[in-house]
């Protein structure tokens, strides 16, 4: 095998011309001048053309094809506007104190016991005080849910029968506040930790609310406590009735109660 630094007649190889690197930093600014150049003159030029075209004129915002309907309707052809007793409008933009149910005959009012409750209306913060554990999350999503106002009124019978009906209503930002609060309460009252720890039972003819008898509580030293609750709601107003004895409730009784109350709403 011949040696690799000579050739077949023995003279020396030929040494090979350097090849010079190719400048690539420079090449590389020029191509991007270039491109940023372009780019700036492109710009420019679009700017030119369209500061020289006529501008688009914008559609008329009054259009009278658009309205409804087509033609007037002649005198004494108008609908007449709803009677007050059918127009749910009229009724929950009233007193709201008046939409709650009839005090039952054999009881008494019991505003005392509820703080806060002098002329029939609650604030948030002494409703969501008064009726849950966690206080602070609940005012907190009373003001995120656009409540408006709460009626509410307390009843007693007897030595230890007490009963509570709120009446929430939500402003027009919240668009299904009455719902999505009864829904929330509904959804957690089969628990046990703070609901009912059962299914409860329909309201009749309510198609979203329930009424449910809880457990009864009973501590030592205590005289054992019973609670039953209904959870109903009517367009933009959530009813929360609660009765509370030291003898058992029956389902009638918070039952009835729930019924006549989803009567007047």
């Amino acid at each position: 095998m011949e040696p690799k630094d000579t050739i077949s007649d023995g003279s020396a190889p030929p040494v090979a011309a350097p090849v010079a690197k190719r400048p690539r930093g420079r090449t590389a600014l020029l191509l991007a001048a270039a491109a940023v150049l372009g780019i700036a003159g492109g710009t420019a030029v679009g700017y030119d053309v369209q500061a020289g075209r006529a501008p688009t004129p914008l559609p008329a915002l009054s259009q009278p094809d658009l309205a409804y309907p087509a033609k007037a309707l002649p005198p004494g052809k108008a609908p007449d506007p709803l009677p007050a007793s059918q127009d749910r409008r009229v009724r929950t933009d009233g007193d709201l104190r008046k939409l709650i149910v009839d005090r039952p005959a054999g009881w008494s009012d019991d505003d005392d016991s509820v703080p806060g409750l002098s002329d029939g209306y609650l604030d948030p913060d002494l409703y969501a005080l008064s009726s849950y554990k966690e206080e602070g999350s609940m005012y907190e999503y009373f003001l995120e849910y656009d409540v408006r106002r709460i009626a509410a009124a307390a009843w007693k019978r007897g030595q230890y029968r007490t009963a509570e009906i709120h009446l929430v209503q939500f402003g027009s930002g919240a668009v299904q506040g009455a719902q999505d609060f009864a829904g929330g309460q509904l959804d957690y009252m089969p628990g046990s930790a703070n609901g009912a720890g059962n299914g409860g039972d329909a309201i009749k003819g309510s198609g979203n609310g329930r009424y449910y008898l809880y457990a009864v509580d009973r501590k030592p030293g205590y005289l054992p406590s019973y609670h039953a609750r209904a959870t109903v709601y009517r367009g933009d107003i959530a009813a929360d009735i609660h009765i509370y004895d030291t003898a058992p409730i029956s389902k009638k009784d918070i039952r009835t109660l729930a019924e006549r109350q989803l009567e007047r709403l």
